[in-house]
């Protein structure tokens, strides 16, 4: 604690009990469950009644560290873990995946042209936030790490093994187990939302951006999809507004790039629309 903080309150901090229960005889009753501080237990903590407390600590530590370090404001990039750099495009599950790598290389520059924009503001606006994997994330996090800025990583618990990409930031690497709170992430501070090619994974992240964008919950920002062939060619998206499913101006919230430079062009001129 520091001077203020003993000065703003008489009781002892947590840190002090901790220290003092690390110290306590060993006897049956202090090795008992019930014996632990609540805030240390972590058998307690794991229990099914406290679902909304876990929920309300995975919401606030990324905020809090986030806050500390002054990030005012992201830009996302969400794309499939799959997509090879093109130096490994050889090794790409399918001919159409390892003809997706030039994306790779575009996600790259992007990056690294938003983090010399984020530079200037001493890291805390346009700081490029990824998924914190392989494939697009992993380039996204790389051209951040290029350009000598921060990068944020938002991972997740998964069935199979996953480990952040070696380019996100350390200290801006997190780790969720509930999928919402890490979608509230993404988009809390996003500036500008970028989608490269991918699945389902990508699609999910996609569609629950543009609903909020679409139904007022969240503010309209550049929302990009890099790769017009691909998303025209898995998404019917005329078809939608034909049948009346969305409205022809729902189309109006998306832009297609191919290429970093269009995508920065979009963010730089970017003018919020009239509600």
């Amino acid at each position: 604690m520091t001077e203020l903080d003993e000065r703003s309150h008489p009781f002892r901090d947590s840190h002090q009990d901790v220290a003092v229960a690390q110290t306590t005889p060993d006897t049956a009753q202090t090795r008992a469950p019930a014996y632990r501080l609540a805030f240390t237990d972590t058998e307690f903590l794991l229990r099914e009644e406290l679902r909304p407390v876990r929920l309300q600590l995975e919401l606030l530590k990324p905020q809090m560290i986030m806050d500390a370090r002054g990030i005012r404001s992201t830009v996302v990039m969400f794309g499939g873990a799959r997509i090879p750099a093109p130096e490994r495009r050889e090794g790409a599950r399918t001919p159409a995946l390892a003809a997706l790598s030039h994306y790779y290389d575009e996600a790259r520059r992007f990056a690294r042209l938003m983090t010399e924009r984020s530079l200037k503001s001493y890291g805390a606006e346009n700081v490029i936030c990824t998924g914190g994997g392989p494939g697009v994330m992993e380039a996204g996090n790389l051209g951040a790490h290029e350009a000598g800025g921060a990068s944020i990583g938002l991972s997740i618990v998964l069935p199979h093994e996953q480990t952040p990409n070696a380019y996100v930031t350390p200290d801006l690497c997190f780790n969720f187990h509930y999928f919402a709170i890490r979608k509230m992430h993404f988009l809390m501070r996003a500036k500008a939302v970028t989608i490269f090619p991918g699945g389902f994974g990508t699609m999910d992240e996609m569609f629950e951006a543009l609903t909020l964008i679409q139904t007022g919950r969240m503010r309209r920002v550049p929302f990009i999809l890099f790769g017009p062939e691909f998303w025209h060619k898995v998404i019917n998206w005329q078809a939608l507004a034909e049948a009346g499913t969305i409205s022809p101006e729902d189309l109006e919230l998306i832009s297609f790039v191919e290429s970093a430079d269009e995508a920065v062009e979009i963010i730089d001129n970017w003018v919020v629309p009239c509600a």
